[in-house]
């Protein structure tokens, strides 16, 4: 992933009129049954009805081994939303319907307008060979965004009610009743198989319902095989299977939209491994464990935890020995060599987050064709938000300029300006509980420093006004906790510079 800084802002499009602005025109009008429908007011007054809602369009990508889907995901200073560029000509993206300009609502029927463009990135990443975007037009995005619609109920609107995510069930036989499962053909619908199950049994311990619809077995549809094909691929899975259900009703609804179901929408039932997320805090010694690179009997070269001392934080983390480690602060370690691994744990300071796997885990996901970051249990950072402990990361990231991006709703953005009297310098004087602005992280007391973009430290309260109101229903605030401010500006530290990269991310997907 790369970043890319320093970018000019782009055009503004021009202002669209809303409904409300177009009704107030209309003239009133005595029918005369001599004009008819040639009446110009009723003529003006048709068109003010048929003003277009915006409407979202699902793009399914497929692409084969070692190419890329063909486009950027960019966040781009002044605009709103996860943005669709640089489209390969003649590519997968191209032929999917994605155009130059859309806004992204949901990955794999996962909402993510409001999530951080990291892991939206990620997620389309872990999609494999099969991705399912939910886009809404440029021009219509921002159009809706200005007229203050809740763009996650447009999302919400393209599903049919009730429809519920497939499930992704372990199934370990019984020594009684063995898998408890057994599969009957779809009468008239062909490669379409329904679920029959024994009752109190493995399959239906794992998570799977009468009469749920089969999509997926050990890695691979059964939509082309036949029903004695089936049975005979299930004589050979032994005491286990892996597979990828959904109830008939759904199936129906996924059918209708032309929507795959793959397994990166399923939720996990009984999978016998999970990666996990492990936050490690350096003590006087260190982590207290050992990165070595080893190669494993398949011949795949992993980096691999060893040696945890005792009562280090690698222990209080939970890290145990053999754990291969996948991700170092949520980057991939797949493409590093060994020195860039140790590299990354360093430049981590003071603190740093693992996500790990056991051997058996990996060589699980792996004849599943499954990427095994997709279901993570996040021990460290989890169990630290259940108890109400603020991370040190956390704590940290209030000492440097922060970046928060609001869009103004119905109640404005959720926050006042407050200044010192006759003097130049502006801050966050209030912020409403559970408005925008504290969604977006603003802090009461926080100094304001930029203001889409443009430096403000110098300007008085009137002026920094002027500048949030040019900006219309986008806002994009550079902020700083005010102790750290201040002993930033004894050193001469340039605030812009310290977060310069999170102005505007791009993704190569």
């Amino acid at each position: 992933m790369g970043k890319r800084h320093n970018m000019g802002s782009s055009a503004e499009r021009p202002k669209t009129k809303g409904l409300v602005e177009i009704i107030g025109l209309t003239e009133t009008f005595t029918f005369n049954p001599k004009e008819g429908i040639d009446n110009p007011v009723m003529v003006f007054t048709d068109d003010a009805d048929s003003v277009s809602k915006p409407s979202p369009h699902l793009c399914v990508l497929k692409r084969e081994e070692g190419e890329s889907y063909g486009f950027n995901l960019r966040v781009e200073r002044g605009r709103q939303g996860h943005i669709i560029r640089n489209l390969v000509v003649g590519g997968v993206s191209g032929c999917s319907g994605l155009q130059d300009g859309d806004r992204l609502l949901e990955v794999n029927n996962c909402y993510v307008d409001d999530v951080p463009h990291t892991e939206v990135s990620r997620k389309i990443k872990l999609s494999g060979h099969q991705l399912c975007l939910l886009v809404l037009n440029g021009e219509e995005y921002e159009q809706a965004v200005s007229q203050g619609q809740d763009l996650r109920s447009l999302a919400r609107a393209h599903k049919d009610e009730g429809c519920k995510p497939p499930r992704l069930c372990h199934i370990t036989r019984d020594p009684a009743s063995g898998l408890g499962i057994s599969f009957l053909p779809v009468e008239g619908e062909k490669g379409h198989f329904s679920v029959s199950l024994v009752s109190g049994g493995a399959a239906e311990k794992a998570g799977v319902c009468k009469g749920d619809r089969l999509v997926w077995m050990n890695g691979g549809t059964v939509c082309d095989l036949t029903h004695s094909a089936l049975n005979r691929m299930m004589k050979k899975c032994g005491n286990h299977i892996t597979i990828l259900v959904i109830d008939s009703e759904s199936e129906k609804s996924y059918m209708r939209r032309r929507m795959p179901i793959l397994p990166t929408m399923a939720v996990p039932h009984n999978l016998p491994h999970r990666a996990r997320k492990l936050l490690l805090v350096s003590g006087p010694e260190g982590y207290g464990f050992l990165l070595r690179l080893e190669r494993a009997p398949s011949g795949r070269m992993s980096h691999v935890l060893r040696e945890m001392d005792r009562y280090s934080p690698a222990e209080t983390a939970g890290m145990q020995d053999g754990e291969l480690l996948l991700e170092i602060n949520a980057e991939s370690m797949e493409t590093l060599n060994h020195e860039e691994v140790v590299d990354r744990v360093i430049q981590s300071g003071q603190q740093v987050s693992l996500t790990t796997i056991t051997s058996q885990g990996l060589e699980f996901y792996t004849k599943l064709g499954l990427s095994p970051l997709l279901f993570c249990e996040d021990d460290g950072a989890e169990k630290e938000k259940e108890s109400g402990e603020a991370s040190q990361k956390e704590i940290e990231g209030l000492c440097k300029p922060r970046l928060c991006s609001l869009r103004k709703g119905p109640l404005g953005f959720g926050f006042n300006l407050g200044c010192v009297l006759q003097r130049p310098g502006t801050f966050i004087s209030q912020v409403a509980i559970g408005g925008l602005g504290q969604s977006a992280g603003l802090i009461e007391g926080d100094v304001v420093i930029e203001v889409n973009g443009q430096n403000v430290e110098e300007k008085y309260l009137e002026d920094v006004m002027i500048v949030v109101r040019d900006g219309g229903h986008f806002l994009s605030l550079l902020v700083m906790e005010k102790t750290s401010y201040n002993k930033m500006r004894q050193t001469d530290t340039p605030a812009n510079h310290v977060t310069a990269e999170e102005k505007e991310d791009l993704s190569s997907l």
